[in-house]
């Protein structure tokens, strides 16, 4: 009979801007690990395949699908979830411009679009059209038809 690893482990990661210390299992998903155990529930589970792009959060400069990272992964890494990317309360620039062009409908793709987004306009700051689509391409939306979100990454200037 097979038994199951229960062996914790000890991770430090950088988290919204703040220095994590926490034990977990090395296989827990990043997204459960943020949900349930971090109670930053602004990230979505969808699919839980890495097909919808819900789960979106930004790993060490990269957007990546929450759901398909584990826990034992993040070790050393740096994090930001929807929840990082506002200011003491205050919308950031692209969230509001969501919200200015009618991209946010339903609202359940939306953290994971924004920081798809975000991604794309700390490495490019000025996107063309085909960039942009290219950066939420992994990211589904069911409500908006994409124009809208489109339109609101591409008046979105940050720093």
């Amino acid at each position: 009979m097979k038994t199951k690893n229960t062996s914790m482990i000890k991770l430090k990661f950088i988290l919204n801007g703040k220095e994590i210390e926490l034990e977990t299992l090395p296989n827990k998903r990043l997204i459960d690990l943020l949900r349930n155990d971090l109670n930053l529930t602004g990230t979505k589970e969808g699919c839980s395949i890495g097909e919808c792009g819900a789960c979106t959060v930004i790993m060490n400069g990269k957007a990546v699908n929450s759901c398909l990272v584990l826990a034992g992964e993040i070790n050393g890494s740096e994090i930001i979830t929807i929840e990082g990317i506002s200011n003491d309360g205050e919308l950031h620039p692209l969230q509001e411009n969501f919200l200015k062009y009618g991209a946010v409908q339903c609202g359940f793709c939306i953290p994971g679009m924004i920081l798809s987004a975000y991604a794309l306009l700390k490495k490019f700051p000025n996107p063309d059209e085909e960039q942009i689509k290219e950066a939420i391409a992994g990211n589904l939306c069911r409500c908006t038809g994409y124009k809208q979100i489109i339109e609101a990454i591409k008046n979105t200037k940050i720093s």
